[in-house]
């Protein structure tokens, strides 16, 4: 994209999550002038994106989405790479696959998933088949969790991050590209409109921006989120796994260090108190039978965080055009899958501020709404 193009602009982005920092690197790095407003700290330890496994899966999020992001995470995979590339400061980025597991009393459950995505990748030649592992090839992949499981599904090319380490990385990256930060500051993204010198106002503030979508056909609200940092030591999972149950299927993302990120919950509520003992039992039950080891285990953290979803479920870029003000953009609507779609959620939003419209999202099947005079349009990307 035009390096001349954003040199010679100046943007405000509200919300320093996920989403508005890989935007704020993004303009800062092609030479716009940028402004990035939070009403928390720079921790960003009010962020959604803080809790989370940041697993980057399209295949095995596959069976409970629609195929429009399962193509947005295909997108994403490449451009993590690319995009932590640039970045002054090292991110834990791992791209060895998924493994699944289950039980035997819930062998036929795995039959329904297995199914469920060998047609998934019938439908889009861009997903590789899951490999169906014997016991000997299950010992040779992940010996951890030979002993208690006689067979597996290896999904390829899968991959995760450190959510913690990228959020860190994105805010270093903002100092050094003098992206100017206001944090602990509190704005109105329409109220930034009417400051002159903005070329555009960015709203990212996930669920902090329910107000503007009061109006939406595609309403905003919370859907609540619970994880479990462990230290094991004694566990040496080499790839993020999941386990196939009928009450509690979980994943665990294995981290430097010997840390681990476990989590299966989600909740209709915008809930964000602490977890509740039924969650924890649920979780840490699960996870032992994964592996022995998880029973001497530390608990760091048992923390829970709402994900910013629309009614749909799937992610949504608005656009609000008015003569004489700044174009208003509001991003939302990344659900659960924040870290596995924001690349291509990030390459269409760039197109659109240069472009005025996005080729990326009309290939993915991203929606791209206008709004004008309090109506909605038709989207431009569907």
């Amino acid at each position: 994209m035009g390096q001349s193009f954003f040199s010679q602009r100046k943007y405000a982005i509200v919300g320093a999550g996920l989403m508005g920092r890989l935007l704020a690197v993004a303009l800062a790095q092609r030479g716009a002038r940028v402004d990035l407003f939070d009403r928390g700290p720079a921790d960003a330890s009010g962020s959604a994106a803080r809790i989370a496994a940041a697993m980057l899966a399209p295949l095995a999020e596959s069976t409970i989405t629609e195929d429009s992001v399962v193509r947005m995470g295909i997108h994403s995979l490449p451009r993590w790479k690319e995009l932590l590339g640039k970045l002054s400061t090292p991110v834990f980025f791992q791209q060895d696959g998924t493994l699944i597991l289950w039980h035997r009393q819930d062998a036929s459950e795995a039959e329904r998933f297995t199914k469920h995505l060998e047609k998934n990748c019938l439908h889009n030649s861009l997903l590789t088949l899951p490999q169906k592992l014997s016991d000997q090839e299950l010992r040779h992949l992940e010996p951890g969790v030979a002993d208690r499981f006689m067979q597996g599904l290896f999904l390829p090319h899968e991959g995760q991050l450190d959510n913690r380490q990228l959020l860190a990385a994105l805010l270093n990256e903002c100092r050094h590209l003098k992206v100017l930060c206001h944090w602990d500051h509190a704005v109105d993204p329409e109220q930034l409109r009417h400051t002159s010198g903005y070329d555009a106002v960015i709203d990212c503030r996930g669920n902090g921006a329910k107000a503007h979508w009061n109006d939406h056909p595609n309403t905003l609200r919370g859907v609540r989120g619970e994880v479990i940092r462990l230290y094991a030591p004694e566990v040496k999972l080499r790839r993020p796994t999941r386990l196939i149950h009928p009450r509690y299927p979980i994943y665990i993302a294995p981290k430097e260090n010997d840390v681990y990120v476990v989590g299966a919950t989600e909740i209709e509520s915008d809930d964000t108190s602490e977890m509740s003992v039924r969650s924890a039992m649920e979780l840490l039950s699960a996870v032992y039978t994964v592996h022995s080891g998880f029973a001497e285990a530390r608990i760091l953290e048992m923390a829970t965080q709402c994900r910013p979803t629309l009614k749909n479920n799937l992610p949504e870029i608005r656009v609000n055009k008015d003569k004489g003000l700044a174009d208003l953009i509001l991003i939302n609507g990344l659900y659960r899958h924040g870290f596995m779609i924001s690349p291509a959620v990030l390459d269409s939003a760039l197109e659109l501020l240069e472009q005025g419209q996005s080729n990326t999202a009309l290939e993915l099947g991203l929606t791209i709404s206008s709004m004008n005079n309090n109506s909605f349009e038709t989207s431009l990307c569907a």
